[in-house]
Parts: C-alpha cells; structure tokens; sequence
C-alpha cells in the first residue's frame, strides 16, 4: 500500500464512514455501473488506505442496498431499483407534508430569512442556468425548512430520506424548462409558509415533490431502455 494517504489525520472509525460517503456518491452519481465489481484491493490502492476501512464501508453499503455480496465472487454495485425510487418519493411525500406544517408553527424570523435567502440564490442561479449550483441549492431550501422545524429527530430523519431523493432528483433538472417550473415551485412553497398557510404549504410542497418524481421516473426508464 503506498506510504502517503489523503486520509492519514483520520482516525479509524471515522475513515469507514469517509470512505463510504466516496462510495456511495460514486454510485449514486453513475460513475460505477450497475453490476460492476467493486475489488478492494484496487479501491485500497487508489486511496491510499487498507483494506480494512474498505471492507467495512462495502459492508455499510450493502445494508443500505446498494451493494451485492456474492460468496466467493465478490462485491457488485445495485444501485436502486425504480421501486426503491418510488418508495423514497412517497416517504418524502408523507415526512415532508408534516415537516412543512411543523415548521410554519415554529417558524421564526431568522430561520425565514434564512429560507428567502436560499431561494434568492435559487432565483440567481436559475437565471444564469447554473444545474449544478441549482440542485445544491435546492437540497439546502428543503434542509432549511427541516430546520425550521426546530427539531433535531425530524431534521436528521429527512435528511437521511433527501440526500437519496436529491441525488436521484439531479436528473429532474436537465430536463427542458424545468429549472423555471422548479423556481416557481419553490416560490410557492415559500409564499405559503409566508402567509402561515399550512394547508397550502403542504399541498404545494407535496405537488413539487410529485412533479419531481414523475420526471425521475421518466429519467430512469429512459436510461434503462439504453
């Protein structure tokens, strides 16, 4: 193993959960294929580490599903399946029509500012057709408003739940028009967490969702066609 690693200040129990976040985001972005064999002697060359760490950030992964290990074969890459997709969106859909109406009972002012601030940086970025900062940003209004809830155990639960939705949700955005339809969205949402509306806030940010999954759904079976 080559003497000089990135990872050398880290210690070992954090360097696992590093090694899987590389992983996982290598996955989730495409740059693995479904069915590619993941070898570790060849990841523990690349970055510099043992075997060790790599071992337990595939095991990591194979309890979140995006893993396959087959005895006596190896470590193959699943991704998600479109059910698996769904069965995130309808999660989100349930925790996020909730989260919305906790938040606009909780809200106060620095944490809607901190939403208006998020949403002119969207409205920046849309203008200048900036995907990449568009879909941070549109992970960082929803984390806002988890936020806004003031509850740690609702923040954390859908986080877990965005990153993979967000991930995924990436795709939406190279769609034709749908960085405009997605300001709009999100403008709506904001404009009903202005007024307190809680019934319309959470109407508006279950259709953003929806709409959202529809166009993901489409991605994906695009993709599987090829």
């Amino acid at each position: 193993m080559p003497s000089h690693s990135l990872f050398d200040q880290v210690t070992h129990g954090s360097l696992g959960n590093k090694i899987f976040d590389i992983l996982r985001d290598r996955i989730l972005n495409d740059e693995y294929e479904h069915g590619q064999k993941l070898n570790e002697l060849a990841l523990a060359n690349e970055l510099k580490i043992s075997r060790t760490p790599i071992r337990e950030a595939l095991k990591q992964l194979e309890l979140e599903g995006l893993v396959e290990s087959i005895p006596n074969k190896g470590v193959y890459v699943k991704g998600f399946s479109p059910r698996d997709i769904d069965d995130m969106f309808e999660i989100r859909l349930a925790l996020e029509g909730l989260a919305i109406q906790l938040a606009i009972d909780r809200m106060d002012e620095v944490h809607l500012a901190k939403i208006k601030d998020v949403f002119e940086l969207m409205e920046f970025y849309t203008g200048k057709n900036e995907q990449d900062k568009i879909n941070d940003l549109n992970i960082l209004y929803h984390e806002t408003i988890y936020q806004a809830t003031q509850s740690q155990y609702f923040e954390q639960l859908l986080k877990d739940v965005h990153y993979y939705v967000s991930v995924t949700s990436r795709h939406s955005i190279t769609q034709p028009e749908r960085l405009e339809t997605a300001l709009k969205e999100h403008r709506a949402i904001l404009h009903a967490i202005m007024a307190g509306d809680k019934e319309q806030a959470k109407e508006t940010i279950q259709k953003h969702i929806r709409k959202t999954q529809v166009l993901v759904r489409k991605y994906y079976a695009q993709k599987n066609k090829k």
